[in-house]
């Protein structure tokens, strides 16, 4: 009679552990946010890219909002002639 009992306990615990995932896929996860927050504070620390580009709905040309001018600033051109 030397079988070891059970207890009700550990048969929930062990079911918990099976739900869990594994630690290296914590472990993975916790390293990719931790890589994401260093790379935005160093990229919010640097500043925009170019300064004189700002994001608003105007634009200097009368083209499409953003800058771009879009096709409608190639009117009167006949194909590149002239």
């Amino acid at each position: 009679m030397d079988e070891a009992q059970q207890s009700p306990s550990s048969g929930a615990g062990a079911g918990l552990r099976k739900a869990a995932p594994p630690p290296a896929l914590c472990g993975f996860l916790l390293l990719l946010v931790l890589i994401f927050a260093v790379s935005y504070a160093v990229g919010a620390g640097a500043g925009p890219v170019a300064p004189g580009m700002h994001g608003d709905s105007t634009s200097r040309d009368g083209g499409e909002p953003g800058g771009g001018g879009g096709m409608g600033d190639m009117d009167g051109m006949q194909g590149g002639h002239g």
